[in-house]
C-alpha cells in the first residue's frame, strides 16, 4: 500500500488533530441493492489508509452467501473481509458482527460474531431477535472507534424500505447511533438516477434526510459535461451537494457486491479454442463464488457459468462449487440433468473438481437426520468418491494452512514425485466427512486453532489425479497449485505448460489501488475529511 504518495498534515486535510479517543466516521447508503456501495467503502477505506490514517470498515448486519473466516475462525460477509484488505488489516467479526445466511426463500442462518445462533425466518427474526442485534452491532462499532481513527460505514439495500425502518439496524438508525454523516450512493447505470435519489429523501424523516450531507452517482459512463444540467437541478432541488460522480470502472476485479443475485462476469461466455474451457455449475444456492475468481483471472482460461443441460457442452475441466444447501443443489443437478452430464464428462477423462458443499456432493450419499440443511433425511449423491457426509449442528470455521499435492513432476526431485505446494485458506461447513474405502487425500493442512495445530489429511483425489475435492475455501487462490493444476489440464489436451504463475495477490492490491485513484480523482475528498471533522465536534 503507497500510503506516502498521500499523506499529508492534518491542518491541510484533517482540520483537527487525530484523536483516537474521538474516532471519524463516514457512512455510505444507497438508494438501492447493488448500486456499488460495497466498492465505494472499499475505495474510501483505501483512500484513508493511503493517507495515513488507521482505517476499519462495518457493517452491522448483512445478508450474503459470500462469506470469509477471520485469523480466529469466525465467518462474517465476504466484502466486509475485502473492506478490511483495502484497509491493510485483518478482519475481525466486529466489523459484520450480524451476518445472514439465506438457507431458503424464507429462511436465514443467523450468525452472530462469527458463529451460528440459530436458523429464523424472516418475522421471526425481526420480532424476536432484532432488537438484541442492535445492540451487538452497536457495541462492535464502539469497539472499533475505539481502536481506529477512522470507521467507514455501509447501509443494506435502502434506507427508506417503509416495512422495515421501524427496526432498522442497518441503515439510518445505524447513522444516528454512531453521529455519522451519509453519502447517498445512487447507480446511474440502471437509469432513474434523480428521481431515485430525490424519491429517497422524500421518504426519510427530517432528521434522517438532514444527516444526508452528500449524493455519490455511481457508474457513469460518457462525458460529464452533458450530465452537468441534471446535477446542477439537483442541488437546487435538495439543497445538498453531489460530491462525485464516480465513472464505471472496467474489469475491476473485486467482489462488486455481497448481493445474493451472482452475475457471470463479463467475457465469461463459451472460450476461444486457444484457452482451457472451464464450466462452473452455476448452483442455486451458490456460496463463497469467489473462490473461482483466479481462475477469471487467468490468460489461458475461459471460464464458463452453466445452469442449464443445453450449456455444458464438452469442457476441459468442471467446478463443482459451494453452496449454503447441498441436499437441494444436488436435486437441481438432479432436475436439469446437470448430474448426468457431469458423470459423462468424467468418464470421457474430463477433470473435475469440487469444493465445499461441490465436494460433499461427489460422495455416495448425504444424510441430514435432523435436518440441519433440508427437509431431506438422505440423498444419494454422484458417487465419485467413497465417501458419505452427514450434516449436524457445529459448525467448522477456521483458516487453515499446509501443502497440497500437485501434478506436475518436481523438477528438484531424482524420483520425478509430483511437486508439492504450500497453501492456505479456509473451511465452513456443517457437514462431516467419512471415508466408506480408500482413496488418496490430496491435501495435508494444519488447522490454525480448533485442532491444536495437528496436522491432518484433507480432501479426496482419484488415482489419476483429474477428480478430486475439498473442504478448503481459496483453494484456487494460491498461486503455484492452480497454476500447476492448470498445466496439468493443458498436458492432458497436448498443450505445453505455461511458465511462471499470475501472483493473483499482487493483482489484487494493484486493484484496490487502481480502484482508489479512481475514486480519489472523481470524488471530493476535502469535503469527505469535512464531514467527518463536523461529526467531531458535534459529538464533544
Amino acid at each position: 500500500m503507497r500510503r506516502e504518495k498521500h499523506k499529508r498534515a492534518d491542518a491541510e486535510i484533517g482540520g483537527t488533530r487525530r484523536d483516537k479517543a474521538v474516532s471519524r466516521v463516514l457512512m455510505v447508503q444507497g438508494t438501492a441493492s447493488d448500486v456499488g456501495k460495497s466498492v465505494l467503502v472499499a475505495a474510501l477505506c483505501r483512500i484513508f489508509a493511503q493517507d495515513g490514517w488507521t482505517v476499519a470498515p462495518f457493517k452491522s448486519q448483512n445478508m450474503s452467501l459470500n462469506s470469509c473466516v477471520t485469523p480466529d475462525g469466525k465467518e462474517i460477509g465476504r466484502a466486509q473481509g475485502m473492506q478490511a484488505e483495502a484497509c491493510g488489516i485483518a478482519p475481525t467479526t466486529d466489523m459484520n458482527p450480524i451476518l445472514l445466511k439465506p438457507s431458503s426463500d424464507r429462511a436465514s442462518q443467523v450468525v452472530v460474531h462469527g458463529k451460528p445462533y440459530r436458523t429464523m425466518d424472516a418475522f421471526g427474526y425481526r420480532t424476536e431477535y432484532l432488537t438484541e442485534a442492535g445492540e451487538i452491532a452497536r457495541a462492535a462499532l464502539e469497539r472499533l472507534r475505539s481502536k481506529y481513527e477512522i470507521v467507514v460505514l455501509e447501509g443494506a439495500g435502502s434506507p427508506a424500505e417503509i416495512n422495515l425502518k421501524d427496526r432498522d439496524i442497518v441503515n439510518m438508525r445505524m447513522a444516528a447511533w454512531a453521529d455519522a454523516p451519509v453519502l447517498l450512493a445512487a447507480d446511474i447505470d440502471r437509469g432513474g438516477v434523480f428521481a431515485a435519489i430525490v424519491g429517497t429523501l422524500e421518504l426519510l424523516e427530517p432528521e434522517e434526510r438532514d444527516r444526508v450531507k452528500g449524493f455519490v452517482i455511481n457508474k457513469f459512463r460518457g462525458d460529464v459535461e452533458l450530465l452537468r444540467p441534471g446535477l446542477e437541478w439537483l442541488e437546487r432541488r435538495t439543497g445538498k451537494p453531489v460530491v462525485g460522480v464516480i465513472p464505471h470502472i472496467p474489469d475491476l476485479r473485486l467482489e462488486s457486491e455481497d448481493s445474493l443475485s451472482f452475475r457471470p462476469p463479463a467475457g465469461s461466455a463459451r472460450g476461444r479454442g486457444d484457452r482451457l474451457d472451464i464450466v462452473v455449475i452455476q448452483l442455486p444456492r451458490w456460496s463463497n463464488f469467489t473462490d473461482i475468481d483466479p481462475l477469471l483471472a487467468e490468460a489461458d482460461v475461459a471460464v464458463r457459468f452453466v445452469t442449464a443441460k443445453k450449456e455444458f457442452g464438452f469442457p476441459d475441466a468442471v467446478v463443482l462449487p459451494g453452496t449454503k444447501n447441498t441436499a437441494e443443489d444436488l436435486l437441481f443437478l438432479r432436475e436439469t440433468g446437470l448430474d448426468r452430464c457431469i458423470l459423462d464428462h468424467g468418464e470421457r477423462g474430463g477433470w473435475l473438481t469440487g469444493i465445499c458443499g461441490g465436494y460433499q456432493m461427489l460422495g455416495e450419499r448425504l444424510n441430514d437426520p435432523e435436518g440441519i440443511e433440508s427437509a431431506h433425511a438422505s440423498l444419494p449423491g454422484l458417487a465419485i468418491f467413497p465417501m458419505v457426509t452427514t450434516f449436524g449442528r457445529d459448525k467448522r470455521t477456521e483458516r487453515v494452512a499446509g501443502r497440497a499435492q500437485g501434478w506436475s513432476p518436481d523438477p528438484e526431485d531424482g524420483e520425478r514425485q509430483a511437486a508439492s505446494h504450500e497453501i492456505e485458506g479456509y473451511e465452513i461447513h456443517m457437514g462431516r466427512t467419512a471415508f466408506t474405502g480408500s482413496v488418496a487425500h490430496p491435501l495435508s493442512l494444519v488447522s490454525a486453532e480448533s485442532r491444536g495445530g495437528a496436522s491432518y489429511r484433507e480432501g479426496a483425489r482419484s488415482p489419476d489425479g483429474r477428480a478430486w475435492g475439498t473442504y478448503v475455501h481459496g483453494i484456487f487462490h494460491n498461486d503455484s497449485f492452480r497454476r500447476d493444476w492448470l498445466n496439468a489440464i493443458r498436458a492432458s489436451k497436448g498443450w505445453p505448460p505455461l511458465a511462471g504463475e499470475l501472483n493473483y495477490g499482487g493483482l489484487r492490491e494493484a486493484e484496490f489501488d487502481r480502484l482508489a485513484e479512481q475514486v480519489r480523482a472523481h470524488l471530493d475528498i476535502r469535503k469527505l475529511y469535512e464531514l467527518m471533522n463536523e461529526g467531531m465536534e458535534g459529538s464533544r
